[in-house]
């Protein structure tokens, strides 16, 4: 059994924002070059499905996980 930490909110203070720039913003990962090669290594998963575009944009209500930690986008 996996124990998996509870979905945190992060409020970007707007209605979108793309992945690769939310990844940094809610501190999964600290470099754009990180964040480049996990959702290239299909390491970073949206609202449950593998997504390897760093510039999808993201809307509300999306949740993102990396490394068994998910994090909300809430404005």
């Amino acid at each position: 059994m996996t124990n998996q930490a509870p979905t945190e909110d992060v409020s970007i203070g707007g209605d979108s924002i793309r992945l690769g720039q939310f990844l940094k913003f809610a501190g999964l990962l600290d470099s754009g070059g990180d964040v480049k090669e996990a959702i290239v290594d299909g390491e970073v998963t949206v609202n449950g499905e593998v997504d390897r575009r760093r510039g999808r944009q993201l809307q509300l209500g999306d949740v993102v996980t990396f490394e068994g930690h998910s994090v909300r986008v809430c404005g």
